[in-house]
């Protein structure tokens, strides 16, 4: 099976309108996300969900972890508890077949050869701000970062950008940074935070505001 049918294969498993309601609150989930929660969002019965949930795990696009509820251990404790999250590979179909991704990593290369980085932030900030989002949340999820909410502070639990940030971290995660600068605006304030599973940035809201 070549890589483009394995691609097909697995997203061929979202065609299902709850797989795919499945999916997406798994993936965008901050953290590990059980059976129970999974199916009151999907609005599906424990039973459907399970079966879908692990549908999505064969077919490669969530992964699986066992852990008890904190406090409960020992004998009696009973089984852990069968807890999803998003896999950490990446499927993509083009047809006919496009290579963005190889032109994304030369062009990535040859401007940090040639030390163009703040020539870069400086367009990537331009291009962010010559969209203004009223509600940046919301532009951020239609962007593909999955922001949620950890107190006062909005972090993105996709980056986008993933495949080329883990080849030229300085130079993307720079860009990055320049990019949501533009879109935020006023209300809020992008910074460096980068953490395991998720973007490099995250939005702090100004008092002001």
């Amino acid at each position: 099976m070549t890589a483009e049918d394995s691609s097909i294969e697995a997203l061929g498993a979202l065609a299902d309108p709850v797989r795919r309601a499945l999916y997406r609150y798994v993936a965008g989930a901050p953290e590990e996300v059980g059976r129970d929660a999974a199916a009151e969002a999907a609005g599906v019965s424990r039973s459907l969900a399970a079966f879908h949930l692990d549908k999505l795990v064969a077919a490669g696009l969530l992964a699986v972890s066992y852990r008890r509820p904190d406090g409960r251990g020992g004998p009696g404790a009973g089984r852990p508890a069968k807890l999803y999250r998003r896999a950490e590979g990446e499927f993509a179909v083009a047809l006919p077949p496009r290579d963005y991704g190889g032109a994304g990593r030369l062009l990535a290369e040859v401007v940090e050869r040639a030390g163009l980085d703040r020539e870069l932030q400086a367009a990537a900030r331009a291009a962010g701000s010559a969209d203004p989002a009223p509600d940046v949340p919301a532009a951020l999820a239609e962007r593909g970062y999955a922001p949620f909410s950890d107190g006062e502070v909005v972090r993105l639990r996709n980056c986008p950008f993933h495949a080329l940030a883990e080849e030229f971290p300085a130079l993307v995660c720079g860009m990055n940074l320049a990019l949501l600068e533009g879109l935020a605006g006023a209300e809020w304030t992008p910074v460096m935070d980068p953490g395991a599973g998720r973007c490099c940035v995250a939005l702090s809201k100004n008092n002001n505001h």
